[in-house]
């Protein structure tokens, strides 16, 4: 069950949730999904195991996506045509200059209506949009820690959504 461990504030820091097990972070996926809008671009922290992949995976099934949902490292993106929206989820951790992002012509998939996922967001920089919302991933103890950080008025929007989708599901109590 994901906990909440610390509450957005006034600093701007979002909230931290504790995911226990990996269907845990399954569940975040699926309930960002609720709230993904066209247009936002979303940057997925974490190193490589902290479950950015399993976090998309969660969010493609709840869109209805029954196929197979694998990270886009040697591919760079991965195309989604699931319910109301393009997906894209874009992967860079194989670049080795920032300069592979605007060689391989990705700048137009962010101009566009589609939903953008991208991990190793760093790796693109300066050239990548900036991201509505941050999601950054960490392991602790057995599980995983989620920080959720809007940059945008769209990212505050599709937070909000988040958070009101993973009460919803919580167990009365």
């Amino acid at each position: 069950m994901i906990d909440l461990v610390h509450p957005a504030d006034d600093s701007g820091a979002g909230p931290k949730l504790h995911l226990p097990a990996e269907s845990d972070t399954t569940a975040l996926g699926a309930a960002l999904a609720a709230a993904l809008r066209p247009g936002l671009v979303i940057y997925l922290q974490g190193d490589l195991g902290a479950g950015k992949t399993t976090l998309v995976r969660g969010l493609l099934r709840a869109l209805g996506h029954a196929g197979s949902v694998k990270s886009p490292t040697y591919t760079l993106i991965e195309p989604y045509v699931v319910s109301r929206l393009d997906l894209y989820h874009f992967d860079f951790y194989r670049f080795t200059s920032p300069d592979e992002f605007i060689d391989a012509g990705l700048d137009e998939y962010f101009a566009g209506q589609g939903a953008c996922l991208v991990e190793w967001p760093d790796k693109a920089q300066p050239y990548l949009a900036p991201p509505d919302l941050e999601v950054s991933l960490t392991l602790a103890g057995s599980g995983r820690q989620a920080e959720l950080t809007a940059r945008t008025e769209a990212g505050r929007t599709c937070l909000n959504e988040l958070m009101t989708a993973l009460q919803g599901s919580r167990p009365p109590g």
